[in-house]
This record gives structure tokens, C-alpha cells and sequence, in this order.
């Protein structure tokens, strides 16, 4: 494993020279440039004194968490579209079941709708980008267009359709995670 420029990158982020943290760790100079181009490795004692010196152990400096990722393209959507019920899902954040909320990018077709939940923990929330859209919360319907959002707690049986002669989209968000 290549180590040496993760010392460095530690090292310059203290805002040490390579003199002081050889000081530190009762090192040379030398030994520290060495371990930095990775032409030379340190025993275990010795990069566990480094690694102190520079504020960390060895968990955390091995850790090889992947940075998160913030901003999606399309490239990154799943799609799934079910022609029966008149409905295209695009999943517009990859993996998001896994997260305490779940926005989808749903366009229904004219008579279109998506399937119906049963009742449920959480809430959901629309935004209607085009068209317009009935949500089904038990008993009662409620209509949302163009520009309007919409927000309920998932208590009764639920759906939304499109009540319009033209194609509508939503952004669509479901806490926890349910589509």
C-alpha cells in the first residue's frame, strides 16, 4: 500500500515541515522524505508514532471511506417505467433507499397513475413541474398542478394519478424510503 502521500497530505494540513514532524516522532529529516515518495516503509511502531504526531491512528488513516457523492447527472438515474399503469419512474439519487429520504423524478401519462400504497409510517412530498396530478389519500382526492406542491403523512391508503389531458411530472420524495 502506498502510504507516502497520505503522510504528506496529513503533514502539510498540520502545517508541519518535514523537520518537525521528524522532531516529533524522534526521526530524520531524510527518513521523512523517504517514507513520503514511498521509498522506504515504516514499521508498525514507528507509523503509529507519525500517525499520532499528525492527530490520527491507524484506523482512521487506513479507513478507505469513499467520499460521498453530492451531485447526480443523468447518467447516474435508474429508470423504470410500467406502460399498464400509464407511469416512468427516474430514480435521480442512485441508492437513495439507503438514506432517511427518497426523491424520485415520476411522470404519468393522461390516466396514468402510480401503484397504491397501503398505509404506512412516514411522509411524502410533491412538486409538480408539469401538468397536473390527483392525490388519493384514502377517501378523498385532492389535485395539485403545475407549480404546486404537495405534502401528507402516509396514514391511509395512497397514490397519485395524473387527472390531465397532457403528461405530468413530478419530483416526488418519500421518507423513509418506499418506491
Amino acid at each position: 500500500m502506498i502510504i507516502g502521500e497520505k503522510i504528506k497530505r496529513l503533514r502539510l494540513e498540520k502545517f508541519l515541515t518535514q523537520e518537525e514532524l521528524a522532531d516529533r516522532c524522534e526521526l530524520s529529516k531524510g527518513f521523512i522524505s523517504q517514507l513520503e515518495r514511498d521509498l522506504t516503509s515504516p514499521s508498525i511502531a514507528t507509523l503509529v508514532d507519525i500517525l499520532e504526531s499528525l492527530g490520527t491512528n491507524l484506523k482512521e488513516f487506513f479507513n478507505e471511506e469513499e467520499p460521498e457523492k453530492i451531485v447526480f447527472t443523468r447518467e447516474d438515474f435508474f429508470e423504470v417505467e410500467d406502460e399498464e399503469l400509464g407511469y416512468k419512474i427516474d430514480w435521480i439519487v442512485p441508492n437513495a433507499q439507503k438514506n432517511d429520504m427518497e426523491p424520485i423524478l415520476i411522470t404519468l401519462e393522461p390516466g396514468g397513475q402510480y401503484k397504491e400504497e397501503s398505509a404506512h409510517e412516514g411522509e411524502e412530498f410533491g412538486y409538480v413541474l408539469q401538468g397536473s396530478v390527483c392525490i388519493h389519500l384514502g377517501e378523498k382526492k385532492h389535485r395539485a398542478k403545475k407549480g404546486e406542491s404537495f405534502y401528507y403523512k402516509c396514514r391511509k391508503t395512497h397514490y397519485i394519478s395524473n387527472c390531465g389531458k397532457s403528461p405530468a411530472k413530478v419530483v416526488w420524495i418519500s421518507t423513509p424510503p418506499s418506491f
